[in-house]
């Protein structure tokens, strides 16, 4: 299932720290929850699960298809904690699954679609306006709905 929150905002492009970009940008989208508590000894978001997963693994290794295994052992959490995460951007379609050897056998791996953001992107953009065709031919429906209700009720 595609999901993802879309909220007015301004682009990013004056920002020139790649950590705040980063912060902001998966506020924005609903990957990290606004108001975001990690629970665990992180200080901060950015010391936080889904951060780290995404910028230190998913974005600064791009190319690389990192098993729930592994990232759950390099960020000393569990697997389900990093399967949430992992669902959450899935759920955007900006990850995509590879086979990995890990430990000497062939597992599931994610990484950026394509390794590239900007291609993952896309895919996300064109589920976006998927969503907003359905939305409006739900509204259409709606309205004719209640058009039809009016005049059956004269």
């Amino acid at each position: 299932m595609f999901e993802l929150n879309v909220t007015s905002n301004t682009p990013l492009g004056a920002m020139t720290d790649t950590d705040t970009v980063a912060e902001t940008f998966l506020t924005q989208i609903g990957y990290i929850p606004k108001g975001y508590d990690p629970k665990t000894d992180a200080a901060s978001v950015r010391e936080s699960v889904p951060y780290c997963l995404f910028m230190k693994y998913f974005m600064r290794n791009m190319s690389k298809a990192w098993t729930v295994d592994e990232l759950a052992a390099l960020m000393k959490t569990t697997k389900p904690t990093i399967y949430r995460h992992i669902n959450k951007l899935k759920s955007m379609d900006i990850l995509e699954s590879a086979d990995v050897e890990f430990d000497g056998q062939n597992r599931k791996g994610y990484r950026i679609r394509y390794g590239d953001l900007r291609k993952a992107w896309s895919f996300t953009e064109a589920n976006v306006g998927m969503a907003m065709e359905n939305y409006r031919k739900t509204v259409d429906h709606f309205q004719k709905l209640i058009e039809k209700e009016r005049e059956n009720s004269v």
